[in-house]
């Protein structure tokens, strides 16, 4: 007598678990894998950077915008277009340097850390990918010091860096499982430069803070006032009464990756450091 077939499991069952039935299951595993990964390397405390995928190196930046005032020389090129790639290439050789603040901050901020004695572990995380997640990874690698990568599946996709440490690459389907790692380990946020996203992530943070739903101190700072004066007026939504004056006090403006590094240094050995 033939045997017949054996059914897959459920949990090994693609086409259910890729369901909208298998999506609880989908969830979970989103919060019970990570959660599993950093009790393993006991990860606790996490220094997070949020930032625009899109800035590039200086390096980079410099080099594209040398390459279209070599082209615009040329009558043959379409100047038109140039004309309008050349300003994109300024702004993004302008915002360049938001990216190397970023590696040195994340830099001095695992150096430091390693210079603490167990157990304080705080590990610099950002969003895995480009940009200022990889300026982020790139700056804790340049320390000797492992980074975690909370990467995300977007219909462009977004591959993670190659500065993240491997046992600490992470990759999300949902948006709200990811923020909630960020927002779990998080003692320090830096806000750097970025579009929706990062506001996104900002404002979230922020709420979490003003109606005490994190139950710890965690310690922001937004980096770059001259850019972030130009997006949000924060002082003008105390003023029309739309948060209190003592809501500007949850977050502190710096303008340079020391500024920053000495903040963050001396509020988290204030509220975390094990002496």
């Amino acid at each position: 007598m033939d045997k017949v077939k054996k059914a897959p499991k459920a949990y090994e069952n693609s086409s259910f678990m890729n369901s909208p039935g298998g999506r609880n299951v989908r969830i979970l595993t989103e919060y019970m894998e990570p959660f599993e990964r950093f009790r393993k390397y006991k990860i606790k405390h996490t220094i997070v950077f949020f930032g625009s995928a899109r800035i590039l190196p200086k390096k980079e930046a410099r080099q594209k915008l040398l390459e279209l005032k070599e082209k615009m020389k040329s009558p043959r090129n379409n100047n038109k277009k140039l004309e309008i790639d050349l300003k994109i290439a300024e702004a993004n050789m302008e915002m360049s340097k938001y990216y190397e603040d970023t590696v040195q901050l994340a830099y001095l901020m695992t150096k430091w850390a390693k210079s603490l004695k167990k157990p304080n572990k705080f590990i610099v995380c950002s969003g895995g990918g480009p940009g200022i997640m990889e300026a982020a990874n790139k700056g804790a690698a340049k320390a000797k010091g492992f980074s975690m990568g909370l990467n995300i599946s977007l219909p462009f996709e977004q591959y993670p860096n190659k500065f993240i440490s491997p046992e600490l690459n992470f990759e999300f389907h949902y948006f709200f499982m990811r923020k909630f790692w960020f927002a779990y380990l998080a003692k320090a946020l830096v806000i750097m430069p970025g579009g929706f996203g990062t506001l996104d992530e900002l404002m979230e943070i922020l709420t979490l803070v003003q109606t005490e739903k994190l139950h710890k101190k965690i310690t922001v700072v937004i980096y770059g006032k001259e850019f972030w004066d130009k997006i949000i007026d924060l002082d003008k939504l105390a003023e029309l009464q739309m948060i209190s004056k003592e809501d500007l006090k949850l977050f502190k403006f710096a303008n340079t990756p020391e500024e920053a590094f000495e903040y963050l240094k001396k509020e988290l050995i204030r509220n975390y450091v094990i002496k």
